[in-house]
């Protein structure tokens, strides 16, 4: 399974989400390999599913990975909840 977690410039807070997701990811036992990427860059990666916030979704809905939306990129209740509701658990 391949995760992409998207900001503006790839840098800072995709990579916080990156090591949140990776951090949920492991204590459900779910396996991924998981990547942080600025938006741009996104768009052309071939990816199952994509971590963003709410603002940059919309720049990806043509992508054909699922895109979740995580408004806090800190709250790890809300990483949760959307690892839930949106992969294969």
């Amino acid at each position: 399974m391949k995760i992409l977690c998207v900001c503006g410039l790839g840098q800072g807070t995709s990579l916080i989400l990156r090591m949140n997701v990776e951090q949920a990811l492991n204590e459900k036992g779910i396996m991924a390999d998981v990547e942080h990427i600025d938006l741009s860059s996104a768009s052309s990666m071939s990816a199952d599913y994509i971590f963003t916030s709410n603002e940059l979704a919309e720049s990806l809905g043509d992508h054909a990975g699922k895109v979740i939306i995580v408004n806090n990129y800190f709250d790890m209740d809300e990483i949760n909840a959307a690892i839930e509701a949106n992969l294969p658990v």
